[in-house]
């Protein structure tokens, strides 16, 4: 009797198939903002989606799996990377995921703006509206605070409004996207990309046309998320590398046909990272005779955008705040409201995004922000996943008895192959993310490089620092 009760808890405890985890990992990881940028290498973007998949997406998939199964207590990479190199650089790896979704927050919401702006019944006034940079920091700002406002209520549905936003504002504008396009070609249009097996391969003679393409490994950021979640998959050993693959065939399907179709309907030298994604809505509805339908999915996109962010605001800083209420972070960042949600992290986040924003008003133009706040991201980012990279490979070596329900195969030779080709693809990455792009006015170079410079290594002291001062508490 014992026996069988003992047994229904694993049962129910395994409620996840692969189908169901591949489509979190996609709806986690798959976004339109940035198709715009890689739109500008044409048929060669295909190369480098592909080659940040195969290097960067699955390396990060099948070692967060191992690290999730093997250490699944609370606190993601802060207790993964804690466990091989220390408390600190585990403070440093959560502290940088949470700035780099931090960061993004202004590019998100810019993103939300230009859709706004389309979606408005303002002929030959949008494309004007969506590049005022004041326009922008209006909307960023009112958006973001009205997203923690509602956290700091503690909105307990919130993931179910993030998932609604995330199909209406993201897969079916993206299905629209890509069905229409191929649509669009089929009907004899002209291709504004050049073709052959010798457009696959991309012009790497120059660092400054790398620039934009080492920006896609942000693109598949995010996987190590629902790693957590790797227990209660049914046979982890087999659907686990399933999931993985079906997801990164889809979203890699998705990021390369929606690319190809905004190349196909905008010359290279006209596209513009903040507005070309609606621009190619526009373009692709006034050939089919539908020009009102630009404005629908604009405001579809928006609501994407304004649930994924509803979602966020509060989601990496939770893992933070667990952190911070083990003693690693000063008492006053532990500090929860009346409803249990971190209050003092959400206003030192909402300060920093508030700062971002205003930034804007700064750089030459809201294309050339989205550039600059898009790469500190992705340079925070790549940290976070260097150390991850790295810890996978030192726990091998350092407790290889810890149990792992999910274990990369191969042994020492598999978990070198897989985390070391991620490690590598990341280095290369961080480092071309630091060059000024040709493609893109940003003002000054020096300023752009010294901006990137001083954001990374004021946001890597910054942990170091709270951690020295809490452990003097």
């Amino acid at each position: 009797m014992s026996s069988q009760s003992s047994s229904k808890p694993a049962l129910t405890a395994v409620t996840l198939g692969a189908g169901t985890f591949a489509m979190m990992n996609i709806t986690t990881v798959v976004s339109l903002r940035g198709l715009a940028a890689e739109a500008e290498y044409g048929l060669a973007a295909v190369f480098f989606y592909l080659f940040a998949a195969l290097c960067f997406l699955v390396p990060v998939s099948l070692c967060a799996a191992e690290l999730a199964t093997g250490w699944p207590q609370k606190g993601g990479v802060f207790r993964w990377i804690g466990q091989a190199f220390g408390d600190r650089f585990g403070l440093l790896a959560i502290f940088l995921q949470w700035l780099a979704t931090t960061i993004c927050f202004p590019t998100m919401l810019i993103f939300t703006a230009v859709a706004l702006a389309y979606a408005l019944p303002l002929p030959g006034a949008d494309a004007q509206l969506a590049s005022s940079a004041l326009y922008t920091l209006i909307v960023v700002l009112i958006v973001y605070w009205l997203a923690t406002w509602i956290n700091l209520h503690g909105v307990k549905s919130a993931s179910r409004i993030s998932a609604i936003a995330g199909i209406i504002g993201t897969l079916i504008p993206a299905a629209v996207l890509i069905g229409c396009g191929i649509l669009y070609v089929a009907r004899g249009n002209p291709v504004h990309f050049a073709l052959g097996w010798h457009a696959l391969c991309p012009d790497i003679t120059s660092l400054h046309n790398l620039v934009l393409a080492a920006s896609v490994f942000l693109f598949y950021s995010g996987m190590e998320i629902n790693a957590v979640h790797v227990r209660e998959l049914h046979n982890a050993s087999r659907n686990y590398p399933l999931a993985v693959g079906i997801s990164a065939l889809i979203t890699v399907m998705v990021l390369v046909l929606g690319t190809l179709t905004i190349s196909a309907l905008i010359p290279a030298d006209r596209i513009n990272l903040v507005q070309s994604l609606q621009i190619a809505y526009d373009l692709l509805f006034i050939s089919l005779g539908v020009p009102w339908l630009g404005h629908v999915v604009a405001l579809m996109v928006a609501v994407g955008v304004l649930g994924q962010v509803t979602m966020i605001v509060a989601g990496p800083s939770r893992g933070l705040f667990e952190v911070g209420r083990e003693g690693y972070l000063p008492g006053w960042l532990q500090a929860a409201n009346r409803n249990g949600v971190q209050r003092n992290i959400l206003l030192l986040q909402g300060a920093i995004v508030t700062l971002m924003a205003i930034a804007l008003v700064c750089l030459p133009s809201v294309q050339a922000a989205f550039q600059i706040l898009g790469q500190l991201a992705a340079i925070l980012y790549l940290l976070m996943y260097i150390l991850l990279f790295a810890a996978v490979i030192t726990l091998r070596y350092t407790q290889p008895d810890t149990p792992r329900p999910y274990r990369i195969p191969g042994g020492r030779v598999g978990i070198w192959l897989v985390a070391g080709v991620g490690l590598a693809a990341a280095l290369l990455a961080f480092a071309l993310s630091f060059i000024p792009p040709d493609q893109i006015p940003v003002g000054s170079p020096a300023l752009y490089v010294l901006l990137l410079l001083a954001g990374t290594v004021g946001f890597i002291a910054l942990p170091l620092l709270l951690y020295a001062y809490s452990r003097r508490q």
